[in-house]
């Protein structure tokens, strides 16, 4: 697997673990109004910055601003909001228009579904081969452990396509399309996600694509590819924070044998330290404004994202440095740079991963070591 900046000893994962335990269980202790009332006031903006961009598509010479304002609406309720909210972040609030069991996302991916292939399998599996299978989401090959195939010497066009319909990929993610290709998977063990999938699409599709440009009588033209526009900026932006929060360079990949470091009940389990080992190794932040961090949902914190995912996001700037100062002492690799760096190896990973892996005499980056110490 990926390389490790250090191997831990048991004992150092076991503090390590508890020292992060300790971070979440005191800011958990501390949510209170300050917290209901930002998501309350992301929300507020959020639906004014949507009101503003239907009204616009009524003035044609305003359309550039109508397109600008409905994508802010998109991205905000995509990233700070129905990502976070989904994530269970503010069910201590009691609201039910913030609570996770109930909020749907303005997005072609049911919520229910992407929060069994996110929340769970993803969260839960981090970069874990075999497991995870955000790993290249079964398109890419993000990973010198993926095995090579000629079908990735088109790696940069999948990128490309991932990219501009990001929201179509991420709800076609649960039917495992590449495993049904190899016949792996069978189209039988899909059925039940298709009613729920076909549901949503068909939603979203009528809202942005039917009713709203009807609204606007003469204009319908207009406004169609207005929607259109915002939603293509939303995917764009969404897929290029994930990715830069997932694989850009000295990002670490995991074998599920190496996972398990501790005899449990069941067998060998996965430690909590380990757990939490593998979260901050497993991901990349990105540095920025106030702005920058709210647009991204604060997914540009996504080492504090992986650590706490149950934390409201807003929390994650104040927890950033507490975090990093835990990873100089245990001498543990905090991988943060601009947006412009990230992009840019994220940009040369999906290039290099379409050949061959280089042999070893050609590779840079040393063999894997075993995550835990003896």
């Amino acid at each position: 697997m990926t390389t490790r900046t250090k191997t831990l000893t048991r004992d150092e994962l076991d503090e390590f673990g508890r020292e992060l335990d300790a971070i979440r269980q005191r800011v958990i202790a501390d949510l209170g109004e300050d917290d209901a009332a930002y998501i309350r006031g992301v929300v507020k903006r959020q639906h004014q910055f949507e009101v503003a961009g239907r009204a616009l598509f009524y003035l044609p010479p305003a359309w550039p601003l109508a397109v600008a304002a409905l994508s802010v609406s998109k991205i905000l309720e995509n990233m700070e909001i129905g990502h976070n909210v989904m994530h269970g972040q503010y069910d201590w609030m009691g609201d039910p228009k913030l609570n996770s069991r109930i909020y749907d996302w303005d997005n072609v991916c049911p919520g229910e579904q992407w929060k069994y292939s996110h929340n769970y399998i993803h969260h839960t599996f981090t970069n874990v081969h075999g497991l995870d299978r955000d790993i290249g989401y079964g398109i890419l090959r993000m990973d010198e452990e993926q095995p090579w195939h000629p079908y990735y010497l088109g790696n940069p066009v999948y990128a490309l396509g991932l990219m501009l319909f990001f929201e179509w990929g991420v709800a076609m993610h649960d039917l495992e399309v590449e495993n049904l290709v190899k016949g792996t998977r069978e189209w039988e063990e899909n059925k039940p996600l298709h009613a729920g999938i076909m549901r949503k699409v068909r939603r979203q599709a009528l809202k942005d694509y039917v009713l709203f440009p009807a609204l606007t009588g003469p204009l319908f033209p207009l406004t169609l590819a207005g929607n259109a526009t915002a939603n293509l900026i939303r995917n764009i932006w969404a897929f290029n924070i994930i990715f830069c929060g997932h694989f850009p360079a000295g990002v670490a990949t995991f074998s599920e044998e190496e996972c398990l470091d501790i005899e449990g009940p069941n067998g060998r389990e996965e430690s909590r330290g380990h757990w939490y080992y593998r979260q901050l190794l497993g991901s990349a932040n990105i540095e920025g404004s106030k702005l920058f961090h709210l647009m991204s949902g604060n997914l540009s914190h996504q080492i504090e994202h992986h650590l706490f995912p149950d934390i409201p996001a807003r929390r994650y700037p104040e927890l950033a440095g507490e975090v990093k100062e835990i990873c100089e002492r245990y001498g543990l690799a905090y991988n943060t740079g601009s947006l412009s760096k990230q992009l840019f190896s994220v940009a040369r990973k999906i290039c290099r991963m379409a050949l061959p892996n280089r042999t070893p005499s050609q590779e840079t980056t040393p063999v894997a070591e075993p995550a835990v110490a003896a």
